[in-house]
């Protein structure tokens, strides 16, 4: 999704009507932005689609390139063959459609599910027959999902939960944007605000930083929820990531708390 996000914010530089000969695109890692999405069908020709998967399990969840089925922009797809994944409540019960859960493997469900559990123990993913993956997703029914962010990344603010991948991805329909990261501030009044950190396109230079930030409020407003537009914007050069290009969500929430704390 990096490398897609970034040949998106430097549109620009290629010519009209480039075409390099693509048949399909993947993505897998984190959520490919609808946004996204259009774009590399509209410039590159192809459709891309999103998959899930761990280390710990492989891809456990995919839009398949070679089958029919309904496919959701922004989504990642439907339970790989050998498969079955749901999404559990805090009670470990199975959600209902457009509610959300953690995502979760029901092994004995799933014949080609092949992890034992760590190899020193460090922790315990398995609860009544379920292994617990740590991510959030939203349950689109039809045994379709969604990515929502990690456990530890959901935002609760004013007793709302809020996805950050939701409103990271809503942030970059904005044509000055190129990436966001966004995560939750601690507020002595709602627990938590929302903070977005956010990437200016090099093309693209504000004529003023606080009007695009009302711009950008007002496009979460409009687009998820009141309660789901970041009340903090921070424009910055880059954003933490992993080697493999994941946003580190977790080193910003450590700004955002020492900014609080200071």
């Amino acid at each position: 999704p990096t490398a897609y996000r970034l040949l998106k914010a430097n549109d620009h530089v290629l010519p009209e009507g480039e075409n390099l000969g693509l048949r399909v695109a993947s993505s897998a890692g984190e959520p490919l932005n609808p946004e996204v999405v259009s774009w590399i069908e509209r410039r590159h020709f192809c459709p891309v689609k999103d998959h899930y998967g761990q280390t710990e399990t492989g891809m456990t969840c995919c839009n398949f390139h070679g089958l029919d089925h309904a496919v959701r922009q922004g989504s990642m797809g439907y339970s790989s063959p050998g498969h079955k994944v749901v999404a559990l409540s805090e009670k470990n019960e199975v959600v209902g459609e457009g509610e959300i859960g953690q995502l979760a493997v029901d092994v004995k469900a799933s014949p080609l599910f092949h992890f034992d559990g760590y190899t020193w123990g460090e922790k315990d993913p398995f609860v009544n027959g379920y292994y617990l993956t740590g991510d959030m997703v939203v349950n689109h029914g039809g045994g379709c999902f969604s990515f929502s962010g990690r456990d530890d990344d959901i935002i609760t603010t004013a007793g709302y939960r809020v996805g950050p991948a939701d409103v990271e991805s809503t942030l970059l329909e904005h044509k000055a944007v190129a990436e966001s990261g966004v995560v939750a501030k601690p507020d002595e009044k709602r627990g938590s605000i929302i903070k977005a950190y956010v990437v200016i396109k090099g093309d693209q230079e504000p004529e003023s930083e606080d009007a695009l930030k009302d711009e950008l409020q007002e496009l979460v407003r409009h687009r998820l929820s009141a309660h789901a537009y970041p009340r903090e914007i921070e424009f910055v050069d880059e954003l933490p990531k992993t080697p493999s290009g994941k946003i580190q969500r977790f080193v910003l929430r450590n700004q955002a708390k020492e900014e609080k704390q200071g």
